[in-house]
């Protein structure tokens, strides 16, 4: 299959960004053809409702839900992506169609959504919520997944730009996870099933984002809804969404979470699952903490009348101005090993003397506004062009 000949073909022009709220996916909701049936599930707290999607009605159940932080939308726009696929290719809608019953949440937290946080408005995360279910929009989760009863769960997340494949210089632009269903991690037969699917994923995906696949930590969260749903037997697979170089939208890495989907629904459908084998999941690299969004090395500072060489860097928060995400860039010590670490973007200073009008020497959340040497002007931390 041509899997990025499809994803231009068919990607959803009019949903774009990061801010990606009810308010941009009602609209395309509103527009899909009669083959699948739209629902309003219940309200957030805020009274906001929460969709649900169902296509096809073929044997296999597959659970998919996204944006349960509100922050996280770029798996929101590959299924709204692969929407526009079943909307417009008869022939791959009728696969779909008779293969799988698909029961999708696009965006289950709504209100987290509007303001761009990972909590609802009540500031609970979602993903701690399972065993309790304080929140409306994690009962709501729950109980569709106890009622549809789905032989596959896809959880779908973002992760932050932090995160890097290994030991190596390459940002994690998709990880997976089969998730852990106990305290030991060990693997039964669900688990050893999703194991294959993403080890064949990754097989497929290292022909588009070669070095920039990783697979996340498998420790085990018993109050988390993929972890919960694997204890429960449920084939369940994590897919989060990173970091592609320059793509702050994410408007990139959505093709590749795009492409995942169509490669999983592939793999189901073959149904020659081979459980015990697991050595294509586990060559996947870990994913590990080891980039910052901009790094200054050999930066000299004078402290306590002393000079000192050291690197610092600057990170990126996501702010909400007038319905558009803004990335406001602030500093950040770097404690540990500076050689482990990365930069989305690098300056080596060579030895010259960092000045602010924010403070003497660089701390941790001050705006990123500040000089190296004489002819080094940064602002939001970027150097400036002369």
């Amino acid at each position: 299959m041509l899997y990025e000949e499809i994803f231009s073909t068919y990607t959803n022009k009019k949903i774009k960004g990061r801010h990606i709220t009810n308010e941009s996916i009602e609209p395309i909701l509103e527009q899909l053809n009669s083959n699948f049936k739209v629902k309003i599930e219940g309200k957030s707290v805020l009274e906001k409702p929460i969709y649900s999607v169902q296509f096809g009605q073929g044997k296999t159940k597959i659970y998919m839900w996204s944006q349960m932080h509100g922050d996280e939308s770029t798996c929101t726009k590959a299924i709204l992506d692969l929407f526009e696929v079943l909307s417009k290719d008869k022939d791959y809608a009728t696969f779909i169609q008779s293969t799988y019953t698909l029961y999708i949440l696009p965006l289950v937290n709504p209100d987290g959504a509007e303001v761009h946080t990972r909590e609802n408005i009540n500031k609970v995360d979602l993903n701690r919520d399972v065993n309790e279910c304080t929140q409306p929009e994690s009962e709501i989760l729950k109980q569709i997944f106890e009622d549809f009863q789905p032989d596959y769960c896809l959880n779908m997340h973002d992760q932050r730009t932090i995160y890097g494949i290994g030991d190596t210089n390459k940002s994690a632009i998709i990880s997976f996870l089969a998730p852990a269903f106990n305290q030991n991690r060990d693997i039964n037969q669900p688990r050893s099933k999703a194991m294959y699917i993403i080890g064949k994923m990754n097989n497929v995906l290292q022909n588009h984002i070669p070095g920039h696949i990783g697979r996340y930590n498998d420790t085990y969260c018993d109050n988390c809804f993929g972890d919960y749903f694997a204890s429960k037997n449920a084939i369940t697979i994590l897919f989060e969404a990173g970091h592609y170089p320059n793509d702050y939208a994410r408007d990139i890495t959505r093709k590749y979470i795009f492409i995942g989907l169509l490669v999983a629904f592939d793999i189901i459908h073959e149904n020659d699952i081979v459980d015990d084998n697991n050595s294509d999941y586990f060559i996947i690299p870990d994913n590990k903490v080891s980039f910052f969004d901009i790094l200054y090395k050999n930066v000299k500072i004078i402290e306590n009348g002393k000079e000192k060489i050291i690197n610092f860097a600057s990170q990126y928060k996501e702010v909400v101005k007038d319905g558009i995400i803004v990335f406001e860039p602030f500093m950040v010590m770097i404690e540990n090993d500076t050689h482990n670490y990365f930069g989305h973007i690098e300056y080596d200073l060579e030895g010259e003397l960092f000045y602010s009008n924010y403070c003497s020497i660089p701390e941790n959340d001050v705006k990123s506004d500040f000089f190296i040497g004489k002819n080094n002007e940064f602002i939001d931390g970027i150097l400036k062009t002369q």
